[in-house]
């Protein structure tokens, strides 16, 4: 509704005069609620509230199943950070035995050289063969 027109006097709208508005004081719209009905949506709000009794045992079954799929959501993801320490506990390991397979082979390799087995059979009293070995032959007499 134009209030403008509301305002202007038709007595006045003859030809020759122009029109005027009526000098009203404005009124103030209600953008606030008044306290009676604050209170009564607040009283409404806490004993009823934003869902009735029938809608949330409507809505109770996919609750329930939000639930049980966040549960297997932090389970999984528990599961998860377990299996990466796992992960990085054996490549920790298999690092650890990695480097000893080397030292060892490395030791075995040493050891096994001529010198060193020379100097430890030394001390048992063997000595390097000077002459060549010599062929064996058994002679095998038939029975019959």
């Amino acid at each position: 509704m134009n209030h403008f027109k509301e305002n202007i006097t038709s007595s006045e709208s003859e030809v020759g005069k122009e029109p005027f508005l009526k000098k009203e004081p404005l009124q103030k719209q209600a953008t606030e609620p008044s306290s009676a009905e604050s209170n009564n949506f607040l009283k409404t709000f806490l004993s009823e509230g934003i869902m009735t009794k029938e809608k949330a045992t409507d809505i109770l079954p996919f609750v329930i199943f939000c639930t049980v799929l966040g549960m297997i959501y932090i389970a999984n993801s528990h599961m998860a950070v377990r299996n990466i320490y796992k992960i990085d506990k054996l490549e920790k390991e298999v690092k650890d035995l990695k480097a000893d397979y080397q030292s060892l082979n490395a030791e075995l390799s040493f050891k096994s050289q001529f010198s060193e087995v020379e100097k430890k059979v030394d001390t048992l009293g063997i000595k390097e063969l000077v002459e060549p070995p010599q062929k064996i032959i058994v002679e095998q007499v038939d029975e019959h």
